[in-house]
């Protein structure tokens, strides 16, 4: 399981360099593909906040329950403000492909807040949750907490084999941007 949450980890990297590069580019007053943008923030939405947050907070009180300690709320805190900075977000996103005029400056400063705020949270949890699973965890816990993930466990729409029609533009833009680097 951990081997799952580190794979989306890499893989939501790959989509928050994607939206650096693009907020680089709106910052310096290019233009971008915002339909591109709001696939990769709609992707985050369906996926990270339904299936991946959702694993980890299993997994967590799975650990907090084994550890004896009391849940604390930094994981799930992180995971609500994540959710409402990227509905915040595919607003803006929604509004500028609707021609609703949105100040550059406020979809610059809600882009930038939403990457950073993904990257911290990547990084809490490789470097503070995840190695306490390592820690406590053995091979009969892991076994529990996929049972108890079963019913939360999605195949990824983006980074799969299964289903190419489901973030097409999104799929061929990451496959064209690895063959070229």
């Amino acid at each position: 399981m951990l081997q799952r949450l580190m794979r989306d980890h890499k893989h939501i990297a790959i989509l928050l360099n994607i939206l650096s590069n693009k907020l680089t580019r709106l910052a310096d007053g290019n233009g971008v593909n915002f339909n591109l943008v709001r696939d990769i923030v709609e992707y985050m939405q369906g996926y990270a906040e339904h299936s991946h947050h959702p694993l980890e907070d299993i997994i967590f009180d799975y650990y907090s329950n084994k550890a004896g300690l009391a849940n604390c709320g930094q994981l799930y805190n992180e995971h609500h403000r994540l959710a409402e900075a990227s509905g915040s977000l595919i607003y803006s996103l929604n509004m500028i492909l609707s021609d609703v005029v949105i100040s550059r400056e406020k979809l610059i400063k809600d882009l930038r807040d939403y990457i950073q705020l993904q990257q911290l949270h990547m990084e809490y949890e490789e470097r503070e949750v995840f190695p306490m699973f390592v820690q406590t965890f053995d091979d009969n816990d892991w076994d529990r907490v996929a049972v108890l993930c079963q019913q939360r466990l999605v195949d990824d729409p983006l980074f799969n084999d299964n289903d190419k029609s489901m973030f097409e533009e999104l799929r061929a833009y990451i496959e064209k941007a690895e063959t070229t680097v």
